[in-house]
């Protein structure tokens, strides 16, 4: 908390202008092309759920992306959190038939990573994305059910190809997450949260990880999304 208000107070220059001052100065801010849709990559993972997106992986959004994700520049978490909880809002008004509290799930990172990187960046922008829904009036929760298993290589510069059989079977669900969803005794819209959507396979392993248990997810949604994507319909 106290890096992020660092961040936010004494950032030297805006991440998407250079601007002197804030890390996301207030034009920077007002100015992202937020378009939350569908964002379906291509080619598409066999029985992928329903992806969405707040915006294109381009421009400012990559530019906030990679600053919090790569250089700790922890009070971007907020600005992405809220560009990540208007896609999820997007997407379960148009999706889900009933009401009910939403537990977004993030994509985990392997430990290793986390190490390195000194947080874990999705886990922050979704529970600040969390916060946001429930401030507007959506009950909502973080819940970190994923881990993933021994020996998964770092995804970065993979091909599709190479990314689907990298990820096969890399994910599990962490039982005691799941024995407090349980335990709720409350229903629940599982929505997959991530970063970036790219190829759509880290995605589809989360979805069938998390169908194995019982818990098949409404949609699948990023802060952005690749442009190798074509719209829905």
């Amino acid at each position: 908390m106290l890096d992020a208000a660092r961040d936010l107070v004494l950032g030297s220059s805006c991440v998407g202008c250079g601007r002197a001052g804030r890390l996301l100065c207030p034009a920077c801010l007002s100015g992202l092309d937020v378009t939350p849709g569908p964002a379906w990559p291509t080619p598409v993972p066999p029985g992928l759920t329903d992806p969405w997106a707040a915006a294109a992986y381009a421009g400012t959004v990559r530019a906030m992306i990679l600053g919090h994700k790569e250089h700790r520049l922890l009070a971007l978490a907020q600005p992405l959190g809220d560009l990540l909880a208007v896609a999820v809002s997007a997407a379960v008004a148009d999706l889900a038939t009933e009401p009910a509290r939403l537990a977004l799930v993030p994509v985990p990172s392997r430990p290793v990573t986390v190490r390195a990187r000194g947080h874990d960046p999705t886990g922050s922008l979704v529970r600040a994305a969390a916060a946001r829904l429930s401030a507007d009036g959506v009950p909502s929760r973080c819940l970190p059910l994923l881990r993933t298993r021994p020996g998964l290589a770092d995804q970065s510069g993979l091909s599709a190809a190479a990314r689907a059989v990298n990820l096969a079977g890399a994910l599990r669900v962490h039982p005691p997450s799941l024995r407090r969803l349980a335990r709720s005794g409350r229903a629940h819209h599982v929505v997959i949260c991530d970063d970036v959507l790219t190829t759509g396979a880290t995605a589809a392993e989360a979805q069938r990880a998390l169908r194995a248990v019982g818990l098949p997810p409404l949609a699948v949604v990023a802060v952005a999304a690749t442009r190798r994507r074509t719209p829905l319909g």
